[in-house]
């Protein structure tokens, strides 16, 4: 009898694996899904489905046939995903736009070979339910981790991005990570997936069950974390958060300099009291360490104990050669700089060309060269406020790598310049990276973006002040209490690895029992 159901299920199987062009189209179709499920749709059924429609068709495919499947799935996926990019291109049209279309296809084909590695990864496996389903959600983890390191990493649009606006079942990345949440999402819908294609009812129940299990555990933990939450404090710092709403062609262009420090200082000097005062990325239009007088300007814009972060490009002769830096300065009341943060993760082709030698082609943002990077994530104390850990613009998306392990601050200083990408969907995909920072590490997050999305999101991924795309204001508010440093922020990457370990060993037993049970049919 489940040599019958096996032979059924196989049947099944291949009925779903589409050829030709309507194979290709639906696979890219299905990989479009999870657009659809990320911010600012968050439409999370279409995760599911895709991941269950990936996990069915992977069943019956050969090695070379799942690559190909997870390769057009992956152009799906990343093609719309990242369309936004093009936005970039347009700011100075004339010299870059030309290299829009190329630039997001080029990007969107590599990195979908990802996706068809996991895919054909998965295919190599056992043709049965959980290890199958345990086999996809370990490739695609393992590939995404690789997504977000290998060249730099870029770890945009993960799978546990699509429940960022689900705050009940994304506290589970406090224990696992983003990388651990994906892997739970894709192998909860995988068991699904299958549970469809199964003629056994037994399985299939079986199957369902499984995959309502996790969910069911998810959803628990979720709740109970948020059911515990503590009440916020109505004694903590008081920030408030500078959105100018500065266009990127008008953000470096000399006749504008003076208009675009008299709106930062206007929206700064609005009445209201606060401790610390937060401007965006790269907000002073020009090397703000070497204009003590404008510093001093500046401080009379803050109570006596007051600071303002802000982000400015800073450059240090060495001889040889002029280096430049991204970074964020801690500036007291009289003017003082009394620390400063350097970006240690540059944005390829954006603030840095890598292989220079090899590739003549000019970088994106205006300076005289390419950035420098700093040494790593640090924590800045400045006078008697919280201490900060500081991630600059695309430092955000890196799950693992914001908080310096040394010493761990009070809460993230997100500071942002997404002017670039216009009012597309970047930013909020941007955002959605960053909410899920706080939630891993247990920290606050403060995002202050040139022109939005900033926010204030608390230790639970919730967002409890935001100013949108294309306006300028400020947001005034207490900064939320951290919390104890959570299981992720303690193991890092080490718990996801336990993850994998566990699925390897119950895929290891099924195909040794599997083993066992042919050789005694054979005999």
């Amino acid at each position: 009898m489940s040599r019958l159901a096996t032979s059924e299920e196989h049947r099944i199987s291949s009925r779903t694996n589409l050829r030709g062009l309507a194979g290709l189209a639906s696979y890219v179709l299905a990989g479009a899904c999870i657009v659809l499920a990320l911010p600012p749709y968050s439409i999370l059924p279409l995760a599911l489905i895709a991941f269950a429609v990936l996990a069915v068709l992977v069943r019956g495919a050969s090695g070379f046939a799942a690559f190909r499947l997870g390769y057009f799935f992956g152009l799906g996926q990343f093609l719309p995903g990242l369309f936004w990019i093009t936005e970039s291109f347009q700011v100075e049209a004339d010299r870059f736009g030309w290299l829009a279309l190329p630039a997001v296809f080029g990007l969107s084909a590599l990195l979908s070979v990802f996706p068809a590695m996991a895919c054909a990864l998965t295919a190599r496996m056992e043709r049965a339910g959980l290890p199958l389903a345990l086999s996809m959600a370990t490739s695609w983890t393992a590939t995404e981790w690789l997504r977000g390191h290998v060249l730099t990493g870029f770890p945009w649009n993960l799978a546990a991005y699509t429940l960022s606006d689900w705050p009940i079942a994304a506290q589970a990345s406090s224990v696992v990570g983003s990388y651990g949440l994906g892997f739970l999402l894709v192998l909860c819908a995988a068991l699904a997936g299958l549970a469809f294609v199964s003629a056994d009812k037994g399985k299939r129940i079986g199957r369902l069950a499984s995959a309502g299990a996790i969910a069911l555990s998810v959803t628990a933990f979720g709740a109970v974390r948020l059911l515990l939450a503590d009440v916020p404090s109505e004694r903590g710092a008081q920030i408030r958060v500078v959105q100018p709403n500065i266009a990127q062609s008008a953000k470096w262009d000399d006749a504008a300099r003076n208009a675009n420090i008299l709106k930062l200082i206007a929206l700064s000097a609005r009445p209201g009291d606060f401790d610390i005062l937060l401007w965006p990325e790269t907000a002073w239009p020009g090397f703000l360490a070497e204009d003590a007088g404008a510093r001093v300007m500046l401080g009379w814009l803050l109570p006596e104990t007051g600071v303002l972060l802000t982000g400015s490009p800073e450059r240090e002769e060495t001889g040889a050669e002029t280096v430049y830096r991204n970074a964020v300065l801690a500036i007291s009341s009289d003017g003082t700089i009394l620390t400063r943060y350097a970006k240690h993760h540059l944005v390829p082709f954006g603030e840095y060309i890598p292989w220079r030698n090899l590739l003549p082609l000019q970088r994106l943002v205006q300076s005289l060269g390419d950035f420098t990077p700093g040494p790593g994530p640090r924590t800045l104390a400045f006078g008697p406020h919280p201490y900060a850990g500081i991630a600059i613009c695309y430092e955000i998306i890196f799950p693992g790598h914001v908080v310096d392990d040394a010493i761990r601050p009070d809460w993230i200083f997100n500071a942002t310049n997404d002017a670039w990408f216009g009012a597309s969907i970047g930013p909020w995909q941007h955002l959605a990276s960053a909410r899920m920072r706080a939630i891993e590490e247990g920290l606050p997050l403060v995002r202050a973006a040139n022109t939005g999305i900033s926010a204030v999101v608390d230790a639970y991924g919730a967002t409890l002040a935001m100013l949108e795309i294309d306006t300028s204001g400020v947001i005034d508010i207490r900064l939320p209490r951290p919390l104890p440093a959570t299981i992720y922020a303690r193991l890092g990457d080490w718990a996801l690895l336990i993850l994998i370990l566990t699925s390897w060993a119950i895929c290891g037993y099924w195909a040794l029992r599997q083993q066992t049970n042919l050789k005694g049919a054979s005999t």
